[in-house]
Protein backbone atom coordinates (compact mmCIF):
# COMPACT_ATOMS: atom_id res chain seq x y z
CA UNK A 1 0.00 0.00 0.00
CA UNK A 2 1.44 3.39 -0.95
CA UNK A 3 1.33 6.75 0.80
CA UNK A 4 -0.80 8.09 -2.05
CA UNK A 5 -3.48 5.43 -1.61
CA UNK A 6 -3.49 6.00 2.13
CA UNK A 7 -3.90 9.74 1.60
CA UNK A 8 -7.00 9.13 -0.51
CA UNK A 9 -8.54 7.20 2.38
CA UNK A 10 -7.60 9.71 5.07
CA UNK A 11 -10.99 11.41 5.04
CA UNK A 12 -12.75 8.21 6.10
CA UNK A 13 -10.23 7.20 8.75
CA UNK A 14 -9.91 8.71 12.20
CA UNK A 15 -6.64 10.60 12.29
CA UNK A 16 -5.06 8.27 14.84
CA UNK A 17 -6.06 5.15 12.91
CA UNK A 18 -4.69 6.73 9.74
CA UNK A 19 -1.34 7.38 11.41
CA UNK A 20 -1.11 3.80 12.72
CA UNK A 21 -2.01 2.36 9.35
CA UNK A 22 0.51 4.56 7.58
CA UNK A 23 3.31 3.56 9.95
CA UNK A 24 2.42 -0.13 9.65
CA UNK A 25 1.93 -0.17 5.88
CA UNK A 26 4.27 -2.15 3.62
CA UNK A 27 5.53 0.99 1.90
CA UNK A 28 7.99 0.62 -0.97
CA UNK A 29 10.68 3.24 -1.38
CA UNK A 30 13.21 2.95 -4.20
CA UNK A 31 11.87 -0.58 -4.80
CA UNK A 32 12.90 -1.64 -1.32
CA UNK A 33 10.42 -2.52 1.43
CA UNK A 34 11.18 -0.49 4.55
CA UNK A 35 11.90 -2.68 7.59
CA UNK A 36 9.80 -2.73 10.72
CA UNK A 37 11.41 -1.57 13.95
CA UNK A 38 10.86 -4.95 15.62
CA UNK A 39 12.77 -6.68 12.79
CA UNK A 40 15.68 -4.26 13.11
CA UNK A 41 15.83 -4.85 16.87
CA UNK A 42 16.06 -8.60 16.32
CA UNK A 43 18.85 -8.11 13.79
CA UNK A 44 20.84 -6.34 16.50
CA UNK A 45 20.20 -8.91 19.22
CA UNK A 46 17.10 -7.41 20.87
CA UNK A 47 14.58 -10.19 20.25
CA UNK A 48 12.85 -9.37 23.55
CA UNK A 49 12.38 -5.58 23.85
CA UNK A 50 11.53 -5.25 27.53
CA UNK A 51 11.25 -2.31 29.89
CA UNK A 52 13.48 -1.88 32.90
CA UNK A 53 12.76 -0.36 36.30
CA UNK A 54 10.23 2.50 36.15
CA UNK A 55 11.99 5.71 37.18
CA UNK A 56 9.74 8.35 35.59
CA UNK A 57 5.97 8.77 35.51
CA UNK A 58 5.17 11.12 32.63
CA UNK A 59 1.67 12.54 32.91
CA UNK A 60 -0.21 14.35 30.16
CA UNK A 61 -2.51 16.80 31.94
CA UNK A 62 -4.47 17.58 28.79
CA UNK A 63 -4.24 18.57 25.16
CA UNK A 64 -5.37 22.17 25.70
CA UNK A 65 -2.68 24.70 24.79
CA UNK A 66 -2.43 28.43 24.13
CA UNK A 67 -0.31 27.71 21.03
CA UNK A 68 -0.79 25.75 17.81
CA UNK A 69 2.74 24.72 16.88
CA UNK A 70 3.47 23.51 13.36
CA UNK A 71 5.15 20.25 14.38
CA UNK A 72 3.22 19.38 17.56
CA UNK A 73 2.90 15.60 17.85
CA UNK A 74 0.09 16.06 20.41
CA UNK A 75 -2.01 18.13 17.99
CA UNK A 76 -2.57 20.47 20.94
CA UNK A 77 -4.35 23.81 20.76
CA UNK A 78 -6.87 26.17 22.39
CA UNK A 79 -9.81 24.20 20.99
CA UNK A 80 -8.82 20.85 22.54
CA UNK A 81 -11.16 19.79 25.33
CA UNK A 82 -9.27 16.72 26.61
CA UNK A 83 -8.25 17.52 30.20
CA UNK A 84 -7.24 15.33 33.13
CA UNK A 85 -9.77 15.26 35.97
CA UNK A 86 -8.93 15.56 39.66
CA UNK A 87 -10.12 11.97 40.13
CA UNK A 88 -7.54 10.71 37.62
CA UNK A 89 -4.87 12.83 39.32
CA UNK A 90 -5.76 11.14 42.61
CA UNK A 91 -5.19 7.76 40.95
CA UNK A 92 -1.76 9.04 39.87
CA UNK A 93 -0.97 10.13 43.43
CA UNK A 94 -2.00 6.75 44.80
CA UNK A 95 0.28 5.03 42.28
CA UNK A 96 3.19 7.28 43.24
CA UNK A 97 2.65 6.80 46.97
CA UNK A 98 3.07 3.05 46.65
CA UNK A 99 6.07 3.08 44.30
CA UNK A 100 9.76 3.92 44.24
CA UNK A 101 9.30 6.24 41.23
CA UNK A 102 11.16 9.45 42.03
CA UNK A 103 10.41 11.72 39.06
CA UNK A 104 7.08 13.01 37.76
CA UNK A 105 7.20 14.66 34.33
CA UNK A 106 4.16 16.87 33.67
CA UNK A 107 3.33 17.62 30.06
CA UNK A 108 0.46 18.58 27.75
CA UNK A 109 -0.62 20.64 25.76
CA UNK A 110 0.27 23.31 28.22
CA UNK A 111 0.10 21.43 31.55
CA UNK A 112 -0.36 24.73 33.40
CA UNK A 113 -3.80 25.13 31.79
CA UNK A 114 -5.25 22.21 33.74
CA UNK A 115 -7.48 23.75 36.45
CA UNK A 116 -6.02 21.44 39.11
CA UNK A 117 -2.39 22.01 38.13
CA UNK A 118 -1.25 23.92 41.25
CA UNK A 119 -2.94 21.48 43.63
CA UNK A 120 -1.47 18.49 41.78
CA UNK A 121 2.10 19.82 41.90
CA UNK A 122 1.77 20.51 45.62
CA UNK A 123 0.47 16.98 46.28
CA UNK A 124 3.26 15.36 44.27
CA UNK A 125 5.88 17.35 46.17
CA UNK A 126 4.31 16.28 49.50
CA UNK A 127 5.19 12.72 48.45
CA UNK A 128 8.83 13.78 48.10
CA UNK A 129 8.91 13.29 44.33
CA UNK A 130 10.86 15.45 41.87
CA UNK A 131 8.59 17.41 39.54
CA UNK A 132 9.40 18.40 35.96
CA UNK A 133 7.08 20.80 34.15
CA UNK A 134 7.35 20.98 30.37
CA UNK A 135 6.33 24.57 29.68
CA UNK A 136 5.96 26.30 26.35
CA UNK A 137 7.06 29.53 28.13
CA UNK A 138 4.43 31.77 26.53
CA UNK A 139 1.74 30.42 28.86
CA UNK A 140 3.65 32.06 31.74
CA UNK A 141 2.79 35.52 30.43
CA UNK A 142 -0.44 34.67 28.62
CA UNK A 143 -2.54 36.52 31.22
CA UNK A 144 -2.47 37.52 34.89
CA UNK A 145 -3.59 34.06 36.01
CA UNK A 146 -0.28 32.49 35.00
CA UNK A 147 2.14 35.27 35.89
CA UNK A 148 2.52 33.91 39.43
CA UNK A 149 3.44 30.44 38.16
CA UNK A 150 7.22 31.03 37.89
CA UNK A 151 7.29 31.97 41.58
CA UNK A 152 5.19 28.90 42.35
CA UNK A 153 7.69 26.76 40.44
CA UNK A 154 10.49 28.12 42.62
CA UNK A 155 8.51 27.62 45.82
CA UNK A 156 7.86 23.99 44.87
CA UNK A 157 11.42 23.36 43.61
CA UNK A 158 10.13 22.40 40.17
CA UNK A 159 12.51 21.70 37.28
CA UNK A 160 11.40 23.61 34.17
CA UNK A 161 11.99 22.23 30.68
CA UNK A 162 10.98 24.68 27.97
CA UNK A 163 10.69 24.46 24.22
CA UNK A 164 12.63 27.02 22.22
CA UNK A 165 13.09 25.76 18.63
CA UNK A 166 15.75 28.35 17.83
CA UNK A 167 17.64 31.29 19.28
CA UNK A 168 16.41 33.47 16.40
CA UNK A 169 13.02 35.14 16.23
CA UNK A 170 12.25 34.22 12.62
CA UNK A 171 12.85 30.48 12.98
CA UNK A 172 10.99 30.21 16.27
CA UNK A 173 7.95 32.17 15.08
CA UNK A 174 7.83 30.16 11.86
CA UNK A 175 7.40 26.95 13.82
CA UNK A 176 5.40 28.20 16.81
CA UNK A 177 3.50 31.32 15.69
CA UNK A 178 3.96 35.08 15.44
CA UNK A 179 5.22 36.76 18.61
CA UNK A 180 6.16 33.49 20.34
CA UNK A 181 9.89 34.24 20.41
CA UNK A 182 9.56 37.61 22.16
CA UNK A 183 7.14 36.23 24.73
CA UNK A 184 9.43 33.23 25.29
CA UNK A 185 12.39 35.55 25.90
CA UNK A 186 10.34 37.54 28.41
CA UNK A 187 9.39 34.35 30.25
CA UNK A 188 13.02 33.18 30.32
CA UNK A 189 14.08 36.52 31.79
CA UNK A 190 11.45 36.11 34.51
CA UNK A 191 12.73 32.63 35.33
CA UNK A 192 16.34 33.84 35.35
CA UNK A 193 15.40 36.64 37.76
CA UNK A 194 14.10 33.99 40.15
CA UNK A 195 17.40 32.10 39.94
CA UNK A 196 16.39 29.52 37.34
CA UNK A 197 19.22 28.51 35.00
CA UNK A 198 21.80 30.51 36.93
CA UNK A 199 25.24 29.12 37.72
CA UNK A 200 25.32 27.82 41.29
CA UNK A 201 21.53 27.79 41.59
CA UNK A 202 19.51 24.71 42.55
CA UNK A 203 16.67 25.75 40.23
CA UNK A 204 17.11 24.00 36.90
CA UNK A 205 16.00 25.44 33.57
CA UNK A 206 16.53 23.38 30.43
CA UNK A 207 15.64 24.19 26.83
CA UNK A 208 14.46 21.89 24.05
CA UNK A 209 15.43 22.10 20.39
CA UNK A 210 13.77 20.20 17.57
CA UNK A 211 14.53 20.67 13.86
CA UNK A 212 12.29 22.94 11.83
CA UNK A 213 12.08 20.52 8.92
CA UNK A 214 12.56 16.92 7.79
CA UNK A 215 16.05 16.38 9.18
CA UNK A 216 17.81 14.99 12.22
CA UNK A 217 19.01 17.37 14.95
CA UNK A 218 22.60 18.50 14.85
CA UNK A 219 25.09 17.90 17.66
CA UNK A 220 23.45 18.59 21.01
CA UNK A 221 26.76 19.75 22.47
CA UNK A 222 27.40 22.14 19.59
CA UNK A 223 23.86 23.52 19.56
CA UNK A 224 23.98 24.06 23.32
CA UNK A 225 27.12 26.18 22.93
CA UNK A 226 25.43 28.22 20.19
CA UNK A 227 22.26 28.71 22.24
CA UNK A 228 24.16 29.77 25.35
CA UNK A 229 26.30 32.23 23.41
CA UNK A 230 23.45 33.80 21.44
CA UNK A 231 20.95 34.01 24.29
CA UNK A 232 23.50 35.51 26.66
CA UNK A 233 24.98 38.00 24.19
CA UNK A 234 21.65 39.18 22.83
CA UNK A 235 19.31 38.88 25.81
CA UNK A 236 21.38 38.19 28.92
CA UNK A 237 19.67 34.81 29.34
CA UNK A 238 21.27 31.72 30.85
CA UNK A 239 20.05 28.12 31.20
CA UNK A 240 21.41 24.74 32.28
CA UNK A 241 21.20 22.29 29.38
CA UNK A 242 19.83 22.05 25.85
CA UNK A 243 18.00 18.87 24.86
CA UNK A 244 17.76 18.03 21.16
CA UNK A 245 14.74 15.90 20.23
CA UNK A 246 14.03 14.27 16.87
CA UNK A 247 10.66 14.98 15.24
CA UNK A 248 8.59 11.81 14.91
CA UNK A 249 6.16 11.27 12.01
CA UNK A 250 3.04 11.75 14.13
CA UNK A 251 0.11 14.18 13.97
CA UNK A 252 1.01 17.67 12.64
CA UNK A 253 4.55 16.71 11.71
CA UNK A 254 3.16 13.76 9.76
CA UNK A 255 0.78 16.18 8.02
CA UNK A 256 3.76 18.39 7.21
CA UNK A 257 5.73 15.48 5.74
CA UNK A 258 2.84 14.32 3.56
CA UNK A 259 2.09 17.85 2.33
CA UNK A 260 5.74 18.27 1.35
CA UNK A 261 5.83 14.76 -0.15
CA UNK A 262 8.68 13.87 2.21
CA UNK A 263 7.16 11.13 4.36
CA UNK A 264 8.97 8.17 2.78
CA UNK A 265 12.21 10.13 2.46
CA UNK A 266 12.15 11.13 6.12
CA UNK A 267 11.23 7.68 7.36
CA UNK A 268 14.05 6.22 5.31
CA UNK A 269 16.42 8.81 6.85
CA UNK A 270 15.45 7.61 10.32
CA UNK A 271 15.85 3.96 9.36
CA UNK A 272 19.26 4.42 7.74
CA UNK A 273 20.47 6.37 10.79
CA UNK A 274 19.46 3.57 13.21
CA UNK A 275 22.03 3.42 16.00
CA UNK A 276 22.03 0.19 18.05
CA UNK A 277 23.93 1.99 20.82
CA UNK A 278 20.84 4.15 21.45
CA UNK A 279 18.42 1.27 22.00
CA UNK A 280 18.91 0.78 25.72
CA UNK A 281 18.63 4.52 26.43
CA UNK A 282 15.21 5.19 24.89
CA UNK A 283 12.60 6.69 27.20
CA UNK A 284 10.28 3.67 27.15
CA UNK A 285 12.91 1.69 29.02
CA UNK A 286 12.45 3.64 32.28
CA UNK A 287 9.23 5.64 31.78
CA UNK A 288 5.48 5.08 31.88
CA UNK A 289 3.30 7.61 30.09
CA UNK A 290 -0.15 8.43 31.49
CA UNK A 291 -2.73 9.97 29.15
CA UNK A 292 -5.17 12.70 30.17
CA UNK A 293 -7.83 10.01 30.70
CA UNK A 294 -5.55 7.78 32.78
CA UNK A 295 -4.58 5.09 30.27
CA UNK A 296 -1.00 3.82 30.28
CA UNK A 297 1.48 3.86 27.40
CA UNK A 298 5.14 3.01 26.94
CA UNK A 299 5.91 6.56 25.83
CA UNK A 300 4.34 9.88 24.92
CA UNK A 301 4.52 9.06 21.20
CA UNK A 302 2.71 5.73 21.60
CA UNK A 303 0.11 7.63 23.58
CA UNK A 304 -0.66 9.86 20.60
CA UNK A 305 -1.06 6.75 18.44
CA UNK A 306 -3.22 5.09 21.13
CA UNK A 307 -0.80 2.13 21.33
CA UNK A 308 -1.45 1.09 24.93
CA UNK A 309 0.95 -0.98 27.02
CA UNK A 310 1.13 -4.74 26.58
CA UNK A 311 -2.11 -6.63 27.21
CA UNK A 312 -0.42 -8.42 30.13
CA UNK A 313 0.16 -5.09 31.92
CA UNK A 314 -2.40 -2.87 33.68
CA UNK A 315 -3.94 -0.53 31.10
CA UNK A 316 -5.13 2.26 33.45
CA UNK A 317 -3.45 4.25 36.22
CA UNK A 318 -6.12 3.16 38.73
CA UNK A 319 -4.76 -0.40 38.36
CA UNK A 320 -1.11 0.66 38.50
CA UNK A 321 1.35 -2.04 39.54
CA UNK A 322 5.12 -1.58 39.38
CA UNK A 323 5.64 -5.34 39.44
CA UNK A 324 3.33 -5.94 36.46
CA UNK A 325 4.71 -3.00 34.45
CA UNK A 326 8.40 -3.75 34.99
CA UNK A 327 9.88 -6.08 32.37
CA UNK A 328 6.80 -5.60 30.17
CA UNK A 329 7.11 -6.02 26.40
CA UNK A 330 7.35 -2.54 24.86
CA UNK A 331 4.97 -1.82 21.99
CA UNK A 332 6.84 -0.61 18.87
CA UNK A 333 6.19 0.55 15.32
CA UNK A 334 8.14 2.36 12.60
CA UNK A 335 7.94 5.72 14.38
CA UNK A 336 10.32 4.23 16.98
CA UNK A 337 13.17 4.64 14.49
CA UNK A 338 13.04 8.34 15.42
CA UNK A 339 14.24 7.62 18.96
CA UNK A 340 17.17 5.47 17.78
CA UNK A 341 18.36 7.56 14.83
CA UNK A 342 21.80 9.13 14.97
CA UNK A 343 22.67 10.08 18.54
CA UNK A 344 19.26 8.87 19.68
CA UNK A 345 16.45 10.94 21.16
CA UNK A 346 14.60 10.96 24.45
CA UNK A 347 12.71 13.48 26.58
CA UNK A 348 16.09 14.35 28.12
CA UNK A 349 17.78 14.85 24.75
CA UNK A 350 20.33 12.74 22.93
CA UNK A 351 21.19 9.28 24.20
CA UNK A 352 24.76 8.63 22.94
Amino acid sequence: MTVKSLQSRAHILAKTEYQKELLSADINFQEKALPFFSETLKTHGHSDFLSGEIEILQINLGKMCNQVCEHCHVDAGPDREEIMTKETMEFCLAALKDSTIQTVDLTGGAPEMNPHFLWFVEEIRKLGKEVIVRSNLTILNANNKYKTYPSFFKEMGVTVISSLPCYTESNTDKQRGDGVFKRSIDALKTLNALGYGKEGSDFELHLVYNPGGASLPGSQEGLERDYKRELMENFGISFNQLFTITNLPISRFLDFLIQKNKYEEYLNTLIEAFNPAAVNGVMCKNTISVSWDGYLYDCDFNQMLEMKVSEKAPEHIKDFSVDKLTQRTIQVNRHCFGCTAGAGSSCQGTIV
